[in-house]
């Protein structure tokens, strides 16, 4: 027990070291945080020798084998199995059913078969004949001239078609 004592109190005694001071000299990673690189085909008595841990035959043991992205092992694969809509602006691409974007554009110049101070919606430009359903989402294009105040409602409109519209003492709403 004295033992003990005398050496702790020795271990107190002795001057404790200096910090190391950092610099890109004396920087190393942690011990166990690197592993030497795997060497393979370097003999049977290293576990990796012969084939390399590449197996016997097949395209995975071949310099430069492997499958393609998007192989499936000679199942068709997904991107064939889908159906694809070509191009990003044409009217039936991406996104496809409730969460298709795209509009029926209507110039204002087509709105001059609509009397002064009528109102505009989908419903009556269906009815008129100018778009095919009143499902469809409507977009006012600013092509032409407009005489007549209308008040019009729609999906969306240009700036010009705005602009338009309220020149000839109409409304411009948006649904």
């Amino acid at each position: 027990m004295a033992e003990k004592q005398e050496k702790q109190e020795k271990k107190q005694a002795e001057p404790q070291e200096k910090p190391r001071r950092i610099d890109l000299g004396s920087l190393s990673p942690h011990p166990g945080s690197r592993h030497a690189r795997k060497r393979v085909g370097r003999g049977e008595g290293s576990g990796h020798g012969k084939t390399s841990g590449r197996g016997q035959k097949g395209l995975n043991s071949r310099s430069g084998g492997g499958v393609r992205p998007g192989y499936e092992g000679g199942q068709m694969p997904i991107y064939m199995r889908l159906g694809k809509l070509r191009g990003p602006n044409k009217k039936m691409s991406m996104p496809m059913g409730p969460f298709r974007t795209s509009m029926t554009g209507v110039n204002v110049a087509r709105l001059a078969s609509f009397e002064a101070g009528a109102e505009v919606t989908p419903q009556a430009l269906a009815a008129v004949g100018i778009i095919k359903k009143e499902t469809e989402r409507v977009k006012i294009l600013g092509h032409g001239e407009l005489k007549a105040a209308l008040t019009v409602r729609a999906h969306a409109f240009s700036r010009s078609a705005r602009e338009k519209i309220e020149a000839a003492g109409g409304k411009a709403e948006v649904i």
